[in-house]
């Protein structure tokens, strides 16, 4: 297939076309809204704005809870916010990334940061995910939810909101399970695990047990509850709370499997509008979250008479405090934040304490005190923005370990020109730093060998942005390119058994596109691509690769969209991807195969009240990778450089029926 559809069809219609979701386009930003409405297949929020975000690529992990990169950054480089709150995973492997601590079908609206373009946030280095949930409404409204697809996946999620003039009310919660997927040649997830050990018997242990090896990939429940309170006029507290609740979830390629994961947030916040003519708004939030992960070998062959669990716990806690003006023509933004995140682990040989109490890390407390503002002003047909924020950091972990100070000024300038109502360039310079993490600091093996390194210094990322945009009645088009510089860029060198990572500088650059043809009032084309490219300055000692690894080759998509009724539509989209070579083979990374796959969904709206929709992913069953094998993730491997590859999905078919009142 990938040799039938070259990928160099996709760059020419990238003159016409872009993907279907996008709300609208920001200079610094991407919206991603309906996100609800189009995951069908998975309430896996990565999952949705990878195929829905040109410069947003999915690492595949599992069925389910997978994790982002946002142009070839990912972990602490780019930060994750629901309703305000920070939200952090509290695995080290990225079992439980924070975009998978909310459900699709509980959001609103995504906004897409793509750079160093937002001083509100702690740790917007290069990106960020601000994810807005569904707000109560005060007339009744509910929604019900029913999916079935192939590997005897489930789903009921049903919604209720209402209230009055005080208060308003939301209720939304979420069921959802599946067995293992296949991919293209018909393997489970632990057969993949098989035949990998087949060719690499030495890592035959990390084969599950004919008892597990056919249990399903996960179960997943959530629930978020929201209260709104109107105190007096122009005034409103805010109350919510998300729990999530997922058990027995597979890592086929990890040698571990998650017994649970298990997640709250809650958030309490006070917004006045109108304080004055001038003194706009005035928005107060508190909020908490708390992970608990513990990661195992219940499952696998090595733990048949001895299990070792690896448990992580970590909380985000933060108050912030936004005042906005409008002084004469200027937009002005004034606020102070402050956050503490815990992070905690200790390892377990069945269910005792390993080593007489080792932990992975240490009770390692990160503690943030920000001010920060941001300045709008248009002078005819030119607008600006300016933006900086100062952040003082202290990290602490309990022990002998030595505590770190960081201090950092993050400063951006935004800068459009619009030429007319349909065209406008825009330019974009930012700098924007991060903190290392406790895992990077500290981090402790089993073996008691400390794999992190304390006297790591925060990254800094100097970037600019170029870009056009055009909108008329025939199409949309937008072309951004970056260029992206890191000093001290947090990098893991593999091999080293202590000190593993390492500070050292390097270069990101690429482009997207996408845009959207309006052939006829019927029939739509959409696309996005994206292209970047990422290397070293100099390779790491006793390596010679300079490429950085993450870093995703050419990709796209390109949908047909037919519009055959008053909201009912067939969609036909091609995914593609060129082969993935330039790589980074002294840490890990190994060549991917050129792949594309067909999708074809129809969504029909019987009424205003019923629809449904039916689709086939991966049309003709192509077996694929598209997630590589970076020595930043702990993946089963041999002594040598071959790492398991995990295959995406074969050929799917779901179902979906929607119930709104």
């Amino acid at each position: 297939m990938n040799k039938i559809i070259p990928l160099s069809f996709i760059a020419i219609m990238s003159l016409y076309a872009s993907d279907i979701k996008l709300s609208q386009i920001n200079i610094e930003s991407t919206v991603v809204t309906q996100v609800s409405q189009n995951a069908q297949i998975s309430a896996d929020l990565a999952e949705a704005l990878s195929t829905s975000v040109p410069s947003i690529d999915m690492n595949r992990r599992s069925g389910i809870a997978n994790d982002i990169f946002i142009r070839g950054q990912k972990r602490d480089n780019i930060s994750v916010e629901v309703d305000g709150t920070k939200v952090c995973g509290a695995c080290p492997n990225r079992m439980d990334p924070p975009v998978s601590h909310v459900l699709a079908n509980q959001i609103d609206s995504v906004e897409v940061i793509e750079g160093p373009y937002d001083v509100e946030t702690f740790g917007t280095m290069s990106g960020g995910v601000k994810i807005k949930t569904k707000k109560p409404t005060k007339n009744l409204h509910g929604e019900v939810n029913l999916g079935y697809g192939g590997f005897n996946y489930k789903k009921v999620g049903v919604t209720v909101s209402g209230g009055n003039d005080i208060v308003r009310v939301l209720v939304s919660g979420s069921n959802e399970s599946s067995d293992q997927y296949k991919d293209g040649d018909g393997n489970t997830l632990s057969e993949q695990v098989d035949n990998y050990a087949l060719t690499n018997p030495m890592v035959a242990g990390t084969k599950y047990q004919t008892n597990t090896k056919d249990m399903p990939a996960y179960k997943k429940r959530s629930i978020m509850t929201k209260a709104f309170v109107n105190l007096a006029q122009n005034q409103e507290l805010r109350l919510s709370y998300t729990a999530n609740r997922s058990n027995n979830i597979l890592y086929p390629n990890t040698a571990m499997d998650a017994i649970y994961d298990n997640s709250n947030i809650y958030s309490v916040e006070y917004d006045v509008k109108h304080v004055t003519d001038s003194y706009k708004n005035i928005n107060l939030q508190y909020y908490y979250s708390d992970v608990d992960h513990p990661m195992g070998t219940n499952y696998r062959i090595s733990g048949a008479d001895k299990y070792m669990t690896s448990q992580l716990k970590t909380t985000m806690q933060g108050l912030k405090l936004k005042n906005s003006f409008d002084i004469k023509s200027f937009k002005l933004l004034i606020g102070l934040d402050g956050s503490k995140r815990t992070w905690d682990g200790n390892y377990y040989m069945n269910g005792i304490p390993f080593m007489g109490g080792r932990k992975s890390i240490n009770d390692a407390v990160t503690n943030n005190l920000a001010i920060f503002t941001k300045l709008e002003k248009s002078y005819g047909y030119l607008d600006f923005s300016l933006g900086a924020r100062y952040d003082s950091t202290n990290i602490t972990p309990d022990g002998t370990q030595q505590s770190n100070d960081y201090t950092a000024l993050n400063t951006n300038l935004l800068t459009t020109y619009n030429i007319n109502k349909q065209n406008k360039i825009f330019l974009g310079f930012g700098q924007a730093s991060r903190v290392p993490d406790a895992r990077e600091l500290y981090f402790i093996v089993p073996s008691g060998k400390t794999l992190g390194t304390q006297n790591l210094d925060q990254t800094t990322n100097k970037e600019i942005d170029l870009g056009y945009e055009a909108n008329n009645d025939s199409f949309k088009f937008k072309i951004k390119t970056f260029y992206s510089m890191l000093e001290n860029y947090i990098y893991i060198q593999k091999g080293l058994s202590a000190n593993a990572f390492q500070n050292i500088d390097a270069i990101i650059y690429g482009t997207e596109l996408s845009g959207s043809y309006y052939a006829t009032d019927e029939i739509t084309l959409d696309m996005g691509v994206s292209y970047k490219k990422g290397e070293k300055d100099k390779a790491l000692a006793g390596q010679t690769d300079k490429d950085l690894a993450d870093i995703a080759p050419l990709r796209g998509n390109l949908a047909v969209n037919y519009e055959y009724m008053d909201q009912s539509m067939a969609t036909l989209e091609l995914q593609a991807s060129d082969k993935w070579s330039d790589i980074d083979s002294d840490n890990g990374e190994q060549t991917l195969d050129a792949w594309s796959i067909l999708n074809f969904k129809v969504k029909h709206a019987v009424n205003k009240n019923f629809d449904f929709t039916l689709g086939v992913n991966n049309l003709l069953d192509e077996t694929y990778a598209k997630s590589n094998t970076y020595a930043d993730l702990t993946l089963i491997a041999t002594n040598t450089s071959d790492v398991m590859l995990l295959n995406e999905p074969g050929r799917y078919i779901y179902a979906n029926l929607t119930f709104k009142f």
